[in-house]
């Protein structure tokens, strides 16, 4: 009986082994941090304790210069090209039959010149069926009507037939005529740049001189305000 009663007192003044055990370790961790001790251990790289490193902001680069599209096409020789007043520029080139005509030709006597994209198409068949209806006014005001674009003298001669048009095509295959009125320039289309024939017709008198401008035309009522134009020269 004496040896239990012993035993407990042992029992309730003794700390049990294990927590003696982490109340130790746990006091000598606390020293070594305190202390700076090597044997507290460091926190590693990457650790998930550890706070993430500021990243460094990288500085913004430029915006890509956006690449013009003009810079990849030529651009007219003489700028917006002729204007009221001005003399007309003067030409040789072939019509319709591979023959010759030139501007020296039509030298004292009034004349439309007229610039269309391509022959056989939607705008340009009804343009030129336009003018071909309206040709006796025009004849009856001693003013010759001509057609340019750029298609050849053969596209030009199967285009007449087509259409029963009476009036002189000219073949401006190299552009230097449409170029020097102003005709041929840079056109948008859907977002789309690039150089083509610019609608336009120009009145010239007898004197040979531009009388009057029309760019960028509209084929609808076009006609009338040329043929109007055309009789107001006197």
């Amino acid at each position: 009986m004496a040896a239990k009663k012993k035993a407990k007192r042992v029992g309730s003044a003794t700390t049990p082994p294990k927590a003696m055990g982490t109340s130790n370790k746990t006091a000598a961790r606390a020293a070594a941090v305190a202390k700076g001790s090597k044997s507290a251990k460091p926190i590693a790289k990457g650790s998930k304790s550890a706070k993430p490193a500021l990243k460094p902001v990288a500085a913004k680069s430029p915006p890509p210069k956006r690449r013009a599209v003009a810079a990849a096409a030529p651009t007219p020789d003489t700028g917006t090209g002729v204007d009221v007043g001005v003399e007309a520029p003067s030409f040789d080139l072939p019509d319709e039959t591979g023959a010759e005509v030139s501007s020296r030709d039509l030298a004292g006597h009034p004349y439309v010149l007229y610039f269309y994209p391509k022959n056989d198409t939607p705008g340009c068949t009804t343009e030129a069926c336009g003018f071909r209806d309206a040709l006796p006014e025009f004849q009856n005001l001693g003013v010759r009507v001509i057609g340019v674009s750029p298609d050849s003298s053969a596209s030009h001669e199967r285009f007449r037939a087509k259409y029963g048009l009476p009036f002189t095509l000219l073949s401006d295959a190299d552009k230097q005529l449409s170029t020097a009125y102003g005709a041929w320039a840079l056109k948008k289309n859907y977002g789309r740049e690039y150089m083509g024939v610019v609608r336009s017709t120009f009145l010239i008198d007898s004197d040979g001189r531009v009388r009057n401008v029309w760019r960028g035309v509209k084929v609808n009522g076009h006609v009338e305000k040329v043929q109007a134009a055309a009789a107001a020269l006197g």
